[in-house]
């Protein structure tokens, strides 16, 4: 047992053995933002996506996997060394864990790596009650993806937010009408194949819910870049939202219910769930532009 660790696992108001498992994933991410903070890694990123939005924010819903974005563009960036620095942080709290870089066969301007943990095992650093992990399978394997994406779009804001455990320090991240930016263009461009992302559309609730707006230009950046918005074709708040409802008609609610609900504490969050209560939400929705930030070209 890490006593560190195990003041982490305070914080949390654990039920269930699913909600163990999420804390214990959430404690490993935030030990493992420490290494990269160590390391200096955010002079060079910003932590961005729905772990930073839980982690950082107060989303209330669990996240699993970590993105980062460059400043700027460097296809010669590698994580290897920040690899080390994020297993060595979480070895130095007592945890068994080896995190590994993907290699992959077609280059791409995402490098990606995993941290890869017994789960079993570092329940007991935090002192998770024996109840719960008598019901873990002892093959059982936490598995966390991380991501970065080497040549990001240009115009957004970052803001250093502070984190108090397992020790005070510091994250850069992407401000929230950027990250609403890129949640957007997730919903907007994301090609699952019929695989619906619920958390996308929870995340949406909650920006519009916490009436946060989304940054136009960052967006447009980011669709163009993708090649979802055409040669020519202005991105206003009117044709956003036109995008959105077109999206809404197309997706399956219960699927994106079934995708969501082991991140959530409270399943009634979702009894609303339906295209009509989404094209409400997209009501909500508004733009704000930029008028200069991180990461122009």
């Amino acid at each position: 047992m890490n006593d560190a660790a195990k003041a982490m696992l305070n914080r949390y108001r654990c039920s269930s053995v699913n909600e163990y498992e999420n804390a214990l994933k959430e404690i490993v991410q935030e030990i493992a933002l420490l290494g990269l903070w160590r390391s200096k890694f955010f002079e060079k990123a910003a932590f961005y996506g729905g772990s930073a939005l839980r982690i950082l924010y107060g989303l209330d819903r669990f996240s699993e996997d970590f993105d980062f974005s460059l400043l700027g563009p460097d296809k010669g960036f590698s994580l290897s060394d920040y690899c080390r620095a994020m297993e060595e942080e979480l070895k130095g709290f007592g945890f068994s864990a080896a995190v590994e870089r993907k290699e992959k066969r077609e280059k791409t301007n995402i490098e990606s790596a995993f941290i890869k943990a017994g789960t079993l095992k570092n329940m007991i650093v935090v002192d998770i009650p024996e109840s719960a992990r008598k019901k873990i399978d002892r093959g059982k394997t936490m598995k966390i993806k991380v991501e970065i994406d080497k040549d990001p779009p240009g115009g957004f804001y970052t803001e250093a937010k502070y984190l108090l455990q397992p020790i005070p320090f510091s994250v850069n991240t992407c401000t929230l009408p950027c990250l609403l930016a890129g949640k957007m263009h997730a919903i907007l461009c994301r090609p699952w194949s019929g695989r619906v992302k619920g958390r996308d559309w929870y995340d949406l609730v909650w920006y519009a819910g916490k009436d946060i707006p989304v940054d136009l230009r960052h967006l447009e950046n980011r669709m163009r870049q993708t090649e979802n918005l055409k040669d020519g074709e202005a991105l206003t708040e009117k044709t956003l939202k036109q995008k959105l409802r077109e999206k809404i008609n197309s997706v399956d609610f219960n699927s994106a219910k079934n995708d969501v609900e082991a991140l959530v504490k409270d399943p009634l969050s979702l009894k609303l769930w339906s295209e009509e209560f989404f094209m409400a939400v997209c009501e909500r929705v508004r733009a704000s532009a930029s008028p200069g930030s991180v990461g122009n070209r």
